[in-house]
């Protein structure tokens, strides 16, 4: 998919871009998998702020994915490729012979017409789900369970795609996109391919009120604030923050404290991400 660049007409045109969109076959979602999400602004039921930087947009419809992939043995056929605005990532909108309609994320190849299987006989192609123990090593997956019959939680945003390094009895290796190392159980399943829209991280905004369209408020520096605002604020000019690291506006280190929580699957990394 190619990136559109603007004609400089304006500031705000000057930088920004697009995607082309070729890969987009139909420009409606299935009525039937779409859900209205009411938008919440940052704010809880009191009305206050508790994540700040959030509200307006433009009104979207949530897509309803299937991320199990859980429809053993029974083909489906790719009816149209569609846009996802909850996602980077592109979306297929799936006919299985049963009768029902599923979206899926959209790997790169995955074109109208294709047949998808998902089981541990399905063959190896871009789109197909099958148990990591049923994927030859070196095979490039996405939508990567942890636990049997949740669904895929890993590797589903545009461009990304994990690789299957090595089998080891009940677990198999895996490199994710972060570098990051990990075991996986090989009865979780995966889905062959890389995830398409790969151009979308080239987009250029190039202009604040995109950004606002896309729900997100202005973030104003801390240094800009007064004291009792934020720790970095006050001064006469412009001021050094005078404390040993930066800090959140409630006075927590903001630059390399460790906020990661111990989980029950820390146990199954091998090596952690941006190490060599």
């Amino acid at each position: 998919m190619a990136i559109k660049i603007y004609n400089p007409t304006s500031p705000g045109r000057r930088d920004a871009s697009t995607l082309a969109n070729e890969e987009i076959t139909k420009g409606y979602p299935e009525k039937t998998l779409v859900l209205y999400k009411k938008k919440s602004a940052g704010r809880n039921n009191l009305g206050k702020v508790t994540v700040r930087h959030q509200g307006g947009g433009v009104k979207q419809l949530l897509r309803v994915i299937d991320f199990k992939r859980d429809k053993v043995g029974i083909p489906g056929k790719v009816s149209a490729i569609e846009y996802d605005p909850g996602r980077s990532a592109n979306i297929a909108l799936i006919f299985y012979t049963d009768g029902e309609k599923r979206y899926i994320i959209s790997p790169v190849g995955l074109k109208v017409g294709d047949t998808i299987l998902s089981g541990e006989n399905a063959e190896i192609k871009p789109g197909n789900t099958l148990p990591l123990k049923s994927i030859p090593t070196g095979t490039m997956i996405h939508n990567i369970e942890l636990i049997k019959g949740n669904g895929g939680k890993l590797v589903r945003s545009a461009g990304g795609a994990a690789q299957l390094l090595a089998k080891e009895g009940e677990e198999v290796h895996i490199r994710l996109p972060s570098g990051e190392m990990r075991l996986v159980r090989a009865e979780c399943t995966a889905t062959i391919g890389q995830v398409g829209n790969i151009e979308y991280q080239g987009v250029h905004i190039g202009k604040a009120g995109r950004k606002r369209l896309m729900g997100w408020r202005p973030t104003v520096r801390g240094s800009a604030m007064s004291p009792r605002d934020h720790p970095h604020g006050g001064g006469e000019g412009r001021t050094p923050i005078g404390m040993p690291g930066p800090k959140t506006p409630w006075g927590k280190p903001a630059m390399g404290y460790k906020t990661r929580k111990t989980k029950y699957s820390d146990g199954m990394i091998i090596r952690r991400r941006g190490k060599k």
